[in-house]
């Protein structure tokens, strides 16, 4: 009997120790270094399906409709945005001065990959001709395009780099450059966000 009684005494002990600090921890000040007007991970969260359950009709197939609804408008809208170059509804790998910049900066100028895709179908009709000239010929274009490209390109991320140094020290600048590269891939007439500047023209 004395070691029930015992054991729950020391089980009640512990559950009041274990409130105690709870009760000290909920009334120690907040840490002035956590960021201020932010609602805690949990709260967020909370709120979040507040929003949720406040959004929800409570049937599943109208739920679903208003999704597919809203994610067309949203589809829509990016489409428009892509074509006008309205930042507040491009996609966000588009979205920025940076990726703005970059933009601009490849659009202004002339570059040879930009012709990759109809130099290839070309090359690809020659060697189609069963002329051994005729093949040497498109194998040699061929080298020579891939050359150029490659030559062409590490120039372009050597004088894309230096400018985005000096337009952009305390920006972050992560992927800016393989995205230029991305886009001189496709031919202007092609590529999306759609050229805002002109050929020859200062970014």
């Amino acid at each position: 009997m004395g070691s029930v009684f015992g054991s729950r005494s020391s089980k009640d002990e512990k559950a009041s120790a274990t409130d105690k600090v709870s009760d000290d921890l909920s009334k120690q000040p907040r840490d002035p270094q956590a960021p201020k007007g932010r609602p805690t991970p949990k709260r967020a969260v909370a709120q979040s399906q507040r929003k949720a359950v406040v959004a929800s009709t409570g049937n599943r197939k109208e739920d679903a409709k208003r999704a597919r609804e809203r994610r067309r408008a949203e589809l829509s809208r990016q489409r428009e945005a892509l074509a006008s170059g309205d930042e507040r509804y491009l996609p966000a790998r588009d979205k920025g001065p940076v990726r703005r910049f970059v933009r601009d900066y490849v659009d202004s100028r002339y570059s040879v990959a930009e012709m990759f895709l109809p130099l290839a179908v070309i090359i690809l009709v020659l060697s189609m001709i069963r002329q051994p000239a005729i093949q040497n010929v498109a194998l040699l274009l061929w080298l020579a395009v891939i050359a150029l490209i490659i030559v062409d390109s590490i120039g372009l991320v050597f004088r894309l780099r230096k400018a985005l140094n000096q337009r952009f020290p305390n920006e972050p600048r992560r992927g800016a450059v393989p995205y230029g590269l991305m886009r001189t891939l496709q031919m202007r007439r092609l590529r999306l966000p759609k050229p805002q500047v002109k050929r020859g023209e200062r970014p």
